[in-house]
């Protein structure tokens, strides 16, 4: 389970996500459309409503019951400004999970990317026991390898057509951060 909410800066939360979040994602995402859409999968109109969100919400907060993620909102009070999460989360031996994130557009250039990732890696480290986090972007999201390296990510390598985006398999640079080497 991950802990309350923190002032990341500027007055922006971050915050594990709740049900009640459902209509300001839905705005948010709809807000940001544009400013998302080249980084994010085509989505069905569903996913911009309150219902999809709720439906999207309930979904993540019962992977993060069942240890397989942990979803956080960047709430700036009642608007949301920003998500984080980890996803594909292992546990045994490998210990690791998936690092995602979007800032919104009017948001953007504060540090809050940064601020956020710095956020979930030491929550995953002191809060989930994890060992490392991955993060892949699109070779042209250099603002987003720049986030990553400037938080102590390492490019470890390239996927070739790793996700399905926009009509066509997409390859990513891929991340990586050792949390700690603590012993299971």
């Amino acid at each position: 389970m991950i802990s309350g909410a923190v002032d990341l800066a500027h007055g922006i939360l971050i915050r594990p996500v709740t049900l009640d979040d459902a209509d300001a994602l839905a705005r948010a995402y709809r807000r940001n459309r544009d400013h998302l859409g080249p980084w994010d999968p085509d989505r069905p109109a569903a996913f911009y409503t309150p219902e999809g969100q709720a439906e999207r919400v309930r979904v993540q907060l019962a992977d993060g019951r069942a240890g397989r993620s942990a979803h956080w909102v960047l709430a700036s009070g009642a608007e949301i400004v920003g998500h984080a999460a980890l996803s594909n989360i292992v546990l045994g031996p490998a210990r690791s999970g998936n690092l995602g994130y979007w800032i919104d557009a009017e948001h953007v250039g504060r540090g809050l990317a940064s601020a956020a990732t710095r956020h979930v890696c030491a929550a995953a480290d002191t809060q989930l026991g994890l060992h490392r986090v991955e993060a892949g972007t699109m070779l042209h999201n250099t603002a987003s390898q720049r986030v990553l390296r400037k938080c102590g990510f390492e490019e470890y390598g390239l996927a070739p057509s790793l996700l399905y985006l926009h009509g066509a398999w997409r390859d990513h640079r891929l991340f990586q951060k050792i949390l700690n080497d603590r012993p299971l």
